[in-house]
């Protein structure tokens, strides 16, 4: 599909809530502000990124094909810290439209104050519900007077990071400040409103055509196995841990679970290494443009999502890693998935190792099906979770500021 570019090329500011290596840099430009970024070069348009990037996190290595202004601040640097950092960052942002991504005082406070100074319209992208992994609605701050002097002033004090859910909390009161709010799932936009954008998908990237399966199983010593494949990091409400009781219910040594890059936040990884290590294979963090090679690998593309107000939220970028390299794909119903995969997928109950172990041998029993399934999941990719895809969308969203 071509698309056509806009009438008046714009100069757009992408601002990002942290750009270290357990930030939006932690997956070096597969994640959703770098196809934001994409998605609108597409258009003709001229995109920057910038951010603050906590110092305590690790420094990223970030995509080279974007301008990245990324200024260091550390972790706990409390507002004199973090007023440093925005002094040197504000008068760098210089978008005819400010576009933060996050609803997270790192960026959108940030946009909303460059708003203030400048008057230029500002759009916010909402990619998860950020008070989700604080209990949501029911987070309640312990106020005491002699408390809440302690958690600003403190050594490491927790008010001294801005993204604590006591500043998230309130920022999500503000969005209505925003000229515009672009999301990726129903469940935020019931929440906040606006406009829907999927995730796209680079799928000239993710072309199966361009990967020999066998040969990929071959360079990662995979051959011997028949792979199931979990491409992003690991966490417990991912349902990994699912899929692995699967497999040990099924208790064929010929299945492995392939996770990709791990966890960049803790030793879960480990966690899972030492209890179900029989049945587990970790490939490390690779590039993106390493990824269609090995996804390629996968016999069988896992997303098996459990049932939390974080994951109702979210959409999963395996999913269209899977879809975009024709995979057979067994996901959990959880939020978007199911509309995101449509017919072209498996899909189980959350939480039910003993539907995944009868789905999983179920598919490597009918495979060709299965694969002929995927093929029909790259289709629906390509038509409605790709890179074009999103652009027609922001396409519309930008046309006012256009002329």
């Amino acid at each position: 599909m071509t698309i056509s570019k806009s009438n008046k090329q714009l100069n757009i500011s992408l601002i990002v809530s942290d750009l270290s290596s357990k930030g939006a840099g932690r997956w070096g430009g597969a994640i959703r502000p770098f196809l934001l970024a994409q998605a609108l070069q597409k258009l003709g348009h001229t995109v920057k990124i910038f951010g603050i990037a906590y110092e305590e996190n690790g420094l990223s290595e970030l995509p080279q094909d974007l301008p990245i202004i990324s200024i260091p601040c550390p972790y706990y640097a409390g507002f004199g810290g973090t007023w440093r950092s925005l002094k040197q960052l504000l008068p760098k942002i210089d978008g005819d439209i400010l576009y933060a991504v996050k609803l997270k005082p790192s960026s959108y406070g940030i946009a909303l104050l460059k708003k203030y100074l400048s008057h230029r319209p500002l759009i916010v992208d909402i990619d998860d519900w950020e008070m989700s992994w604080f209990g949501g609605d029911g987070w309640r701050y312990n106020f005491t007077v002699k408390g809440f002097i302690e958690d600003l002033f403190k050594g490491n004090a927790p008010l001294q990071h801005p993204d604590h859910p006591f500043y998230l909390q309130r920022i999500e009161k503000l969005v209505s400040l925003a000229d515009q709010v672009t999301l990726h799932t129903q469940f935020i936009q019931q929440r906040f409103g606006g406009i829907y954008v999927p995730n796209g998908k680079d799928t000239d990237l993710f072309d199966p055509q361009k990967y020999d399966p066998q040969k990929s199983r071959q360079k990662y010593n995979l051959e011997n196995y028949k792979i199931l494949m979990f491409p992003g990091a690991p966490r417990p409400y991912k349902g990994v841990e699912d899929i692995l009781i699967a497999l040990e219910k099924l208790n064929n040594p010929e299945f492995k679970l392939v996770i990709v890059g791990g966890s960049p936040y803790d030793n879960y990884d480990k966690k899972l290494e030492e209890t179900w290590g029989k049945w587990l294979i970790q490939l490390p963090k690779s590039p993106v443009d390493a990824m269609p090679e090995i996804v390629s690998a996968a016999h069988l593309v896992v997303v098996p999502q459990q049932d939390t107000p974080a994951t109702k939220a979210q959409f999963p970028l395996k999913l269209t890693d899977g879809m975009a390299m024709a995979k057979p794909i067994l996901a959990s119903k959880v939020g978007d998935i199911p509309e995101i995969l449509g017919d072209t997928g498996y899909l189980v109950d959350p939480s039910c190792p003993d539907q995944l172990a009868t789905q999983i041998d179920w598919i490597f029993n009918h495979l060709e099906e299965a694969q002929a399934k995927g093929k029909q999941a790259r289709k629906r990719c390509i038509k409605t979770y790709s890179l074009q895809s999103m652009a027609t969308i922001l396409s519309q969203i930008l046309e006012p500021f256009c002329f």
